[in-house]
């Protein structure tokens, strides 16, 4: 079976359970081979239509078994209740996005380098005990708040997430933190980094002047750190998952080549 479901433990987030899935590659069970690992967030929008919160996936279970690329793809289910989409995946609070944006009072985001932990110190050694790994070929891919714990991810531990890709990316919501970040850390361990935005990325509180700007500022300051990087504007490109089931096939190829 090539999809595989079961639900982890985030200790650093007081016990919670979690929905993992597991996408292995389709000779998983035929050969004895060891596998790089791709860590993905929002993983109930990965595999398949009738998982998906919008109803259509990224297509990545068609994907592994049409390519037969030698990957195994972990998806973490990203937590729908209120705005925890929001905290779990900012490394640092806003206190503006709230009242501004969500039309809620309070300061929203801050658990992103929990969440990053219990990704590198709980699931990861789960992955590699219960799988046949390469352990130190580690990729994590994500869009929207998804690319911007990616690459935090990538900054924080370029010596395991040495492989990155960030689409559609929410940089706004941490962008002077993840801008220092960046500026700040030693990123000569990353092999490849892909970010990109599409022109049409409007979202019901975002528009996609906002996308692109933030996206643009984020790549001139990675341009400086002299990393195998490329960035890409998408004309046409929407915010939304047939849009990332489409550029996806890419963007692995360019992660492992």
């Amino acid at each position: 079976m090539m999809l595989q479901e079961f639900k982890v433990t985030i200790e650093q987030f007081g016990g919670i359970e979690r929905q993992i899935r597991v996408c292995l590659p389709c000779d998983y069970s035929d050969r004895q081979d060891h596998y790089p690992v791709l860590y993905m967030h929002d993983g109930q929008n990965l595999f398949n239509d009738e998982d998906a919160s919008y109803g259509v996936s990224w297509g990545l279970a068609d994907y592994l078994k049409r390519s037969k690329a030698p990957l195994i793809i972990v998806g973490i289910d990203c937590n729908h209740e209120g705005f925890e989409r929001f905290n779990e995946y900012a490394p640092w609070e806003n206190p503006t996005v709230g009242p501004e944006l969500l039309k809620c009072e309070g300061v929203y985001g801050g658990k992103g380098a929990a969440y990053i932990e219990f990704i590198l110190h709980t699931l990861k050694p789960l992955i590699d005990e219960k799988y046949r790994t390469k352990t130190d070929e580690t990729l994590m891919a994500g869009s929207s708040m998804g690319g911007l714990i990616s690459t935090y991810a990538a900054c924080r531990y370029p010596h395991v997430f040495s492989r990155v890709a960030s689409l559609s990316s929410a940089y706004w919501f941490n962008q002077n933190e993840i801008e220092s970040l960046i500026e700040e850390s030693d990123l000569m361990s990353i092999k490849r980094f892909y970010m990109d935005v599409g022109t049409e990325e409007d979202t019901s509180k975002v528009d996609a002047a906002h996308y692109i700007r933030s996206s643009e500022e984020v790549y001139e300051v990675f341009k400086k750190k002299n990393v195998d990087l490329k960035f890409e504007l998408i004309q046409g490109g929407k915010h939304h998952e047939s849009a990332w089931r489409e550029r996806m096939p890419e963007i692995i190829d360019y992660l492992m080549k």
